[in-house]
């Protein structure tokens, strides 16, 4: 089944390929599809804002197209940066100054909890919306750890690791994506065998 990812961060892209070509997908970027517009994330939740990604390139191409919009939430910071997570220290931010940033915040707090949200919304043929929400809880790090991963990465502390120093394998079986994925594959997956033996 051929799905359109709508991203343009090439470390979600490389995780939607990992999990989701061994489950049978031919997962495909929205630049490979042709879609040059943008997105503007006015959503306040994760889902809102993965639906305006997702529809954006399903009204272009009508064709199955999957979108995540995921974050970290610091508890002693209100759950912040939520969905403001990429966007965090500014507009055009970097990984760096995100980190940089959420350091300085943290600064003389004793609560490091945290968990990263991903929530998937996933257009089928039709332009129903269907969502899948992952989670995955850890704590924030006092530096940074190891140069796998992306954005919040080298500082989510799982145990004595960050999952800056999981190998892909490693954190795509726990991480919040993975989880949201996983649902999303195996909801598809059940519906095409129930189609299938309806059409019988």
């Amino acid at each position: 089944m051929k799905v359109i990812i709508a991203t343009g961060n090439p470390g979600k892209l490389r995780e939607f390929s990992r999990i989701l070509n061994p489950l049978g997908f031919e997962v495909c970027s929205q630049s490979e599809a042709g879609f040059t517009g943008s997105v503007e994330e006015t959503g306040t939740t994760f889902a809102e804002n993965a639906f305006l990604k997702a529809d954006a390139i399903y009204q272009q191409f009508h064709c199955p197209t999957i979108a995540d919009d995921s974050g970290l939430e610091v508890m002693a910071l209100d759950n912040r940066p939520g969905v403001y997570s990429a966007r965090y220290s500014g507009e055009h931010a970097t990984d760096e100054q995100n980190n940089d940033k959420l350091l300085e915040e943290l600064q003389g707090k004793s609560n490091r909890e945290a968990q990263y949200v991903c929530c998937i919304c996933y257009l089928d043929q039709q332009g129903q919306a269907h969502y899948f929400t992952g989670t995955c809880k850890g704590e924030i790090g006092f530096e940074r750890k190891g140069t796998e991963g992306f954005g919040y990465d080298p500082l989510f502390m799982i145990g004595d690791r960050s999952f800056g120093q999981y190998t892909a394998e490693e954190k795509d079986a726990i991480s919040h994506r993975g989880k949201a994925l996983r649902a999303m594959a195996e909801y598809i997956q059940q519906n095409e065998k129930e189609n299938h033996h309806a059409d019988k």
